[in-house]
């Protein structure tokens, strides 16, 4: 993806204008009463929904998983209702299949979940890990930051950390979801080499703020994780 100075004038004034929507949405009028809280949104009431090639149903609370050979992974609260691909432009739904994959070449199964209390990736990743019947999950954002977790780590802590979302790649994902089964089977992988990019940063800071917004506008602090039936067909 390629941002030019218009381009980025654009994103740069959707930022502002959110926020400053969200300032007034905060403040009620005096003479206006404060409006009743919304509904949950995103995939709440499925009915699924398509998105793209990509269909997220909701089916309850996610449970706990007694299964050893299972790595769940969690997707943020925006994830394919109101972003639909990474930073980079990567659907979602290629990015799901590439994780599962690189789960099932390694003979371990794979859950989906959404968590709605946070957006922080790490904080996903840990819910991820801590309902995984193996211990190890995968948090992944919308914007395609993602995070290999341990339940037993604390949440600030990780077992793997990919922060740098512009550079993840589809290989990357796959290859992120063949270590994290390594782990869950209790072995000692390599970490996946992470590319560095000193300009990634600066050349993506704009639409990377636009996209949080996005993201954590969609948190719901009442609200468990939601099991998910993912369909990429």
């Amino acid at each position: 993806m390629s941002i030019d100075v218009n381009t980025l004038k654009q994103i740069i004034a959707q930022v502002v204008q959110e926020m400053t929507a969200e300032d007034s949405a905060a403040t009620p009028s005096a003479a206006e009463p404060a409006a009743a809280a919304p509904a949950s949104g995103g995939t709440a009431t499925m009915t699924a929904t398509a998105a793209g090639k990509l269909t997220l149903a909701e089916t309850g609370p996610a449970e706990r998983g007694s299964d050893p050979k299972e790595v769940v992974v969690a997707v943020s609260p925006a994830f394919s209702t109101l972003i639909h691909e990474t930073i980079i432009g990567l659907p979602h739904a290629a990015v799901l299949k590439e994780i599962a994959a690189g789960i099932e070449e390694e003979g371990l199964k794979h859950r989906f979940v959404k968590v709605y209390k946070t957006a922080d990736v790490g904080f996903i990743a840990h819910q991820a890990a801590k309902l995984s019947g193996s211990g190890i999950g995968i948090g992944i954002q919308s914007r395609g930051t993602t995070v290999i977790h341990q339940k037993d780590l604390p949440p600030l802590s990780n077992v793997e950390l990919f922060s740098q979302s512009p550079l993840i790649d589809l290989e990357t994902f796959r290859a992120i979801g063949k270590n994290a089964a390594k782990y869950a089977k209790g072995e000692s992988p390599q970490p996946v080499p992470i590319r560095n990019d000193q300009m990634a940063r600066p050349k993506y800071q704009a639409i990377a703020a636009l996209l949080h917004n996005k993201e954590t506008a969609q948190c719901d602090l009442a609200k468990k994780p939601q099991a998910l039936r993912v369909s990429t067909a």
